[in-house]
């Protein structure tokens, strides 16, 4: 065999490394998210010129716009990352959501600012993405030993029996609400319309999946990033909702519930990453 063979082609090498394919689809990826988060969490009152398709009220960009940001801080990770085990499980979140993004744009085509330059980087964005993150993660993963490492910490069992039940059952209303959003419109906290309802159902997937996901790595180098990813996503949405208060029904149970639920979230993985970087 040549000596110049190309190591990412050395499939039975277990090293954990990260391919520099993956690095540069990550570095690829960064400028699109950062371009969204800018819009969507900075100026979500002005989608109608600057986005692919015009968003009210504001707390849907807001939201979008979190996820974007946090996508900007993983990718990110990803393009500098040393071990593929550490980003692994949100590949899989990833790639359910650009799923979920693409059936959506198709469905709702005509809800969409066609002569807009956005509208076209959607379409490329999510056209290309349901096949490129997955045969990433399908390339990238035959670099993971699977074992824990010395030194590496161990997930508690009821952390990922917790985390696991809670993805499952996220994505599993996530795909209901996506099939069937009219009971997510009547009862949001705020308004929704279909195409927005299937948005947020595809980011409330990419969160169940990733939880989900943590069942099967008992690592905790292989959630800690995924951890940090969710701590800035959670906090930007929460500071979000207090921009824009005007949005919500307060006078609804399910605004409370679900303001409420992130917030409960946010401060049990916050406790969740301090006790275990402190061990």
């Amino acid at each position: 065999m040549a000596h110049g063979t190309s190591r990412e082609r050395v499939t039975a090498v277990r090293d954990d490394r990260v391919l520099s394919s993956t690095r540069w689809v990550a570095r690829v990826i960064v400028p699109f998210l950062a371009a969204a988060f800018l819009v969507l969490y900075g100026l979500p009152t002005r989608t109608t010129e600057l986005f692919a398709w015009t968003i009210r009220p504001e707390m849907t960009p807001i939201v979008m716009g979190a996820g974007y940001g946090a996508g900007v801080y993983f990718f990110a990770r990803v393009s500098t990352a040393d071990e593929w085990h550490t980003v692994a499980p949100v590949f899989l979140g990833i790639t359910t959501f650009t799923w979920f993004m693409a059936v959506a744009t198709v469905l709702h085509w005509e809800n969409f600012n066609h002569g807009h330059h956005t509208f076209v980087l959607w379409v490329v964005l999510y056209a290309i993405t349901p096949v490129l993150v997955p045969t990433v993660w399908a390339h990238n993963r035959r670099t993971d030993p699977g074992e824990l490492m010395p030194g590496d910490l161990r997930l508690p069992r009821t952390v990922r029996l917790a985390g696991g039940v809670l993805g499952v059952l996220v994505t599993v209303s996530a795909v209901a609400l996506f099939v069937v959003p009219d009971p997510m419109i009547d009862a949001w906290p705020w308004a929704v319309s279909p195409l927005t309802a299937r948005v947020l159902a595809g980011w409330f997937a990419l969160f169940g999946v990733v939880n989900a996901a943590v069942v099967l790595d008992p690592r905790w180098s292989g959630a800690r990033i995924l951890i940090q990813s969710q701590l800035l996503g959670f906090a930007l949405v929460l500071v979000g909702a207090v921009r824009v208060p005007h949005n919500f029904d307060l006078s609804s149970p399910l605004t409370w519930a679900v303001v409420g639920g992130m917030a409960l979230y946010f401060c049990a993985i916050a406790v969740l990453y301090a006790l275990m970087e402190r061990r």
